[in-house]
């Protein structure tokens, strides 16, 4: 079976998935019923889309999703950004332990970013040996390779890559919503901010043909995609390892030529190469979302240095004020880390009058986590737990106090909303988005799913609207 020629590596694992499909019907046939699996995801977007793209391997086997964890399959897609996230994945396991002793047949399977650490690898091959496959970030394509070699085995596989320069395209993915949906257009990172694991565990940037990109994006926008994210832990640097080179913005306007689709959204820029001509294409595309993402981390320059940011307070201060002048109506989000060490009152009264300045729509704020194998871990002066408790609180105030004015400022307005879920609260109503990445609830059937309807943004609530369908002329 090795032996056999592909022309391409999917080709290589499409023989896979038709070798599982096949132990798959003849599991389904002994119990009586389909095969069951279960994904788990923990972490970012880049996570969501690996999950997307693991469930279509899966339903191409024969495997029914379901949302119990019981099921005959159960994945966990994992993160290592904080170390919790470590304790929560190893809480499942041994929650699931228990139910695999009542069902032996039961498959348990651990992917993503936690298990490029060798430490936790040799963790769970010791303390957790009723796990049936491991893998990382860099070959989740293998899905139903690393399968058949423990149904063929029947003993524990550890399929782990330290890094990797390829790409595989055209694998099956299974999309969350059929009117919106992500696309990879790079992965790794080269930035190494001191605070994190990232380009340790899902390593050197490398960026997909742009080819790829535009015939992906086409094929969703046949299928009824309205709303593509842009997904790359550094979407600024897409493009400078390709054999003809083309910018992040260049890709974009070239996104922006695909009929049919109507948002374009992007995660994640960061601030130190953020260009110009990216500006200009903010400015002028009438598809580009105006909402930025623009992670500041911490307000005082001299953490920025300590965290290997490449940029001061200044520099990010002039980039707001720069596409403000070009973008008037941007909404900007951030990300910012409390007590990162060495921080002190200063520092994080630094980080307030940023927030003040910027007067972000939403912040992401997150108390530091010590990442075991990053520099920031090792450093001296790591600020008191009672402390970054006192300022994470005073800085969710200013952050809410910011979220709210700039609701409030919209409210009148008639503004397109993309229409998304249905109401948690209220089968009346249902539920979507502005190009700002705003929520809005208003009354509404749920046949206008996956529609981009115009509404008149009736109350501000702090962080999301009440509307009303505008009324047709």
């Amino acid at each position: 079976m090795e032996n056999l020629t592909y022309t391409t590596e999917s080709q290589r694992q499409q023989h896979y998935i038709e070798e599982m499909k096949l132990w798959v019907n003849e599991q389904s046939r002994k119990m009586g019923r389909p095969l069951t699996c279960k994904i788990v995801t923990f972490g970012c977007q880049m996570n969501a889309k690996d999950s997307e793209k693991l469930l279509g391997i899966l339903e191409q086997m024969g495997y029914v999703e379901t949302e119990d964890e019981t099921a005959d399959f159960v994945l966990f897609n994992t993160c290592t950004v904080r170390e919790n996230a470590n304790l929560k994945v190893y809480g499942h396991l041994g929650h699931l332990k228990k139910i695999k002793q009542k069902n032996p047949n039961m498959l348990i399977g651990l992917c993503g970013c936690m298990m490029q650490e060798k430490l936790v690898v040799k963790k769970i091959q010791e303390s957790y040996r009723f796990v049936d496959i491991i893998f990382g970030t860099h070959n989740i394509f293998k899905l139903a390779e690393i399968m058949k070699r423990r149904v063929d085995s029947d003993s524990m596989i550890v399929d782990i890559w330290e890094d990797t320069d390829q790409i595989v395209e055209d694998l099956p993915s299974e999309r969350k919503f059929s009117f919106k949906s992500g696309v990879n257009i790079m992965y790794g990172c080269n930035n190494f901010c001191s605070y994190c694991i990232v380009p340790y565990v899902r390593g050197r940037e490398r960026s997909r043909n742009p080819k790829d990109i535009i015939r992906e994006i086409e094929k969703l926008a046949a299928e009824g995609v309205v709303e593509v994210m842009l997904l790359g832990q550094n979407v600024n640097s897409y493009g400078k390892g390709l054999e003809e080179p083309m910018t992040f913005a260049q890709l974009l306007r070239e996104i922006e030529k695909i009929e049919g689709i109507e948002r374009i959204r992007f995660m994640t820029p960061h601030p130190k190469d953020l260009s110009d001509e990216l500006i200009d294409v903010l400015a002028q595309s009438k598809k580009v979302c105006n909402h930025v993402h623009l992670p500041v981390q911490s307000g005082s320059s001299r953490i920025l240095k300590k965290m290997n940011r490449h940029y001061t307070k200044e520099q990010y201060l002039a980039l707001v004020e720069k596409i403000r002048a070009k973008v008037p109506d941007v909404s900007f989000t951030t990300d910012i880390i409390v007590g990162f060490p060495g921080e002190t009152e200063e520092d994080f009264l630094e980080t307030v009058d940023v927030v003040k300045k910027v007067n972000y729509d939403s912040c992401y704020t997150f108390i530091y986590s010590k990442r075991t194998g990053t520099p920031a871990a090792a450093m001296e002066d790591q600020v008191p737990e009672d402390v970054i408790k006192d300022r994470f609180q005073r800085l969710l105030k200013v952050v809410g106090e910011a979220s709210k004015d700039n609701v409030d400022r919209y409210v009148g307005r008639t503004m397109d909303v993309l229409v998304e879920t249905p109401n948690d609260h209220d089968e009346t109503m249902v539920t979507g988005r502005l190009t700002n990445n705003v929520l809005v609830h208003f009354k509404g059937s749920q046949d206008l799913i996956g529609t981009i309807v115009p509404v008149v943004l009736k109350e501000a609530k702090g962080f999301y609207y009440i509307g009303e369908m505008a009324q047709e002329a």
